[in-house]
């Protein structure tokens, strides 16, 4: 015989209430998603302490919304901050505390751009367990079978049927009652890459920053650590603190860090500024999968801007070991976007980043103009998702490389240039040649010069000094509208 369904148990539904001033709801949005977090938080510890199911217990997460009558032009120079024509807009919201100051921007220019009030309540999306306890280190959610009471039968768990990228992708997402998104993710998408986040980097998604650096060797760690000791020894930076694996946290530049004795699948450093605006690095490792990987899971964090900062294979013979490669265009074969992003969507260059990248080249290596050109070349970066493509039949390869006039191949840089496309952060590439394996350069111990050596010394520190200067440009200059489609949400 088949057991009666439980009953289901929820906090006290207080309704929505109207705001016009940002902060005034995102505190709402707090206290709601605090109400929800702790019902939940606590039924689970009353289980798991032996106390009978007597009911099947649910929160929801807290909501945005928004309705616009009007289809008044709007200040056309904004890529985001308005709807794009009437009707009822919604975002479901988790983690208000780790993004209030994001919340308060949005909201603030959805409500200065429209003269409408934004309406904050309980939304109709249950909060899985998981996610509702994943700030306590005391908890661990045990795996179905495992805990004295039937997990699923008493709680919502992670549903994959809407944990997705159906809003990015421009795949017509709106919620059940019809509204349409305000934000290009959903609540539990967000947490979902918050825990994955946390799982490969080994260190909490607060300690992120606006500018994020990929690499693929570990090299860069090593200088990005040395430069941040320099920035913490300077009061005068504006750096505050710097974490490294493990969410070891230092604020001078004489404190040690021991190296973990486990490193995590993509270790990750921060230099931080208090208002969020330094500099994260994020060692990728090798491949297009692990760079899809890293991006998927940060872009929720909405990050000013990323770059590529690695090695690349050069191809042309007038290139040497070290030089530099601005890209300018990308020949996409690393195949693991091609579901969400078709390879026939150009990923264009983006100019505010181009300039950044040539200027501090230029500051770094005290060169300019035709003498420049001596150590950077601009041009087509082939991504591939093969790294011994040279051991089969090289004719193919080769002529597709000769065709689109690339002059760099890696393995990375376009997959992290398509998904910064896709999901409307600002990117760029900038790579050093680390072998030319049609000329008999393979990339072998002992092949290095002096100059190579001094180049890459100089490649993380011409990547920062190009986020320092991103940094200081305002958001809307930065979050052009070359990113945004026909219908964009409201929020970055």
């Amino acid at each position: 015989m088949n057991k009666p369904e439980l009953p289901i148990e929820t906090p006290e539904n207080r309704g929505h209430q109207y705001f016009t001033d940002a902060k005034a709801a995102v505190a709402r949005l707090q206290e709601l998603y605090d109400e929800a977090t702790g019902y939940l938080h606590d039924r689970f510890q009353e289980l798991i302490e032996g106390a009978p199911h007597r009911a099947r217990f649910r929160a929801f997460y807290p909501e945005v919304r928004f309705v616009s009558t009007s289809y008044a032009k709007l200040d056309s120079r904004l890529s985001f901050g308005h709807v794009v024509e009437p009707g009822t807009y919604a975002t479901t919201i988790t983690r208000p505390d780790l993004f209030a100051n994001y919340l308060e921007q949005q909201i603030g220019l959805l409500i200065e751009n429209h003269d409408q009030p934004v309406s904050i309540g309980p939304s109709e999306t249950p909060m899985p367990i998981h996610f509702a306890v994943l700030s306590d280190a005391n908890i661990v959610i045990p795996h179905q079978g495992a805990a004295n009471f039937p997990l699923r039968d008493v709680f919502d768990v992670p549903d994959l049927n809407i944990t997705h990228d159906a809003i990015v992708n421009g795949e017509g997402f709106t919620y059940p009652d019809g509204a349409r998104p305000l934000a290009p993710f959903t609540a539990q998408r967000v947490d979902y890459s918050l825990a994955r986040l946390a799982h490969y980097t080994a260190t909490d998604p607060s300690h992120f920053q606006n500018h994020v650096l990929f690499t693929n060797y570990q090299f860069y760690v090593e200088e990005f650590e040395a430069y941040a000791r320099q920035m913490l020894a300077n009061k005068a930076s504006g750096y505050t603190a710097f974490v490294s694996t493990g969410n070891v946290e230092i604020t001078d530049g004489e404190t040690p860090i021991e190296t973990p004795k486990k490193m995590p699948q993509m270790p990750t450093y921060h230099l931080k500024k208090a208002d969020g605006s330094g500099i994260t690095l994020v060692n990728i490792g090798v491949g297009p999968s692990n760079a899809k990987t890293a991006t998927d899971h940060i872009a929720v964090l909405r990050p000013h801007a990323w770059l590529m900062v690695g090695h690349c294979a050069g191809l042309r013979n007038t290139q040497a070991l070290g030089d530099f490669v601005l890209a300018h265009a990308y020949l996409r074969e690393d195949h693991v976007l091609d579901a969400d992003l078709p390879v026939w969507v150009p990923i264009p260059a983006l100019a505010e980043i181009q300039i950044a990248l040539e200027d501090a080249v230029e500051e770094v290596s005290e060169l300019e103009g035709y003498e420049l050109k001596r150590i950077m070349r601009t041009g087509t970066v082939a991504t591939i998702d093969n790294r011994n493509w040279e051991l089969r039949d090289q004719s193919g390869p080769v002529q597709r490389l000769s065709q689109s006039r690339a002059i760099a191949l890696d393995m990375e840089s376009a997959t992290i240039a398509a998904n910064g496309f896709r999901f409307r952060v600002p990117y760029g590439t900038l790579l050093c040649v680390s072998d030319k394996p049609l000329h008999g350069e393979l990339k072998l111990p002992g092949m290095a010069s002096d100059f190579y050596k001094t180049q890459v010394a100089r490649h993380l520190l011409i990547g920062i000094r190009a986020m320092e200067r991103l940094s200081e440009m305002p958001l809307e200059r930065i979050h052009s509208r070359k990113l945004r489609s026909f219908e964009e949400t409201a929020f970055l």
